[in-house]
């Protein structure tokens, strides 16, 4: 199984800047306040994007064991993801005041492994196509 890592660096860098557009854009607009599941799109692009630059940096370790490699995968995107999680239960505790939520916050894991899941069956298939040309 071959990845060009130099595509993938592309689409990372362009969906990176996708993401920063979106999120700065939600922000000075209040879209976050305004439309509820913006928070699961951003979630689900988050873990997307998670997932597509692990795999550009393990690439080196894809071998027959592709179980093992998206296990690998899922498990980098939800210990950033549990970061995350942190990192926002801290700011709204500290900063906001505003109350833990667990429907929340086990609703952005589950978007960003959904995300992250949807990476790799987006460069599974890619390789599909590749691999029967």
């Amino acid at each position: 199984m071959e990845i060009d890592r130099k595509k993938l660096f592309k689409t990372l860098a362009y969906l990176i800047f996708f993401i920063l557009i979106l999120n700065f854009t939600a922000g000075k607009f209040y879209w976050y306040s305004s439309i509820p599941y913006l928070d699961m799109i951003m979630h689900f692009l988050g873990g997307f994007w998670l997932g597509l630059a692990f795999v550009w940096l393990l690439a080196h370790q894809v071998k027959e064991d592709s179980a093992g490699f998206i296990l690998k995968i899922l498990s980098c995107v939800l210990f950033i993801g549990i970061g995350w999680e942190i990192f926002e239960i801290l700011v709204n505790d500290v900063i906001t005041k505003n109350p833990f939520n667990f429907g929340d916050t086990f609703s952005d894991l589950f978007f960003d492994l959904l995300g992250g899941f949807c990476a790799i069956l987006y460069l599974w298939k890619k390789l599909q196509k590749k691999q029967s040309k």
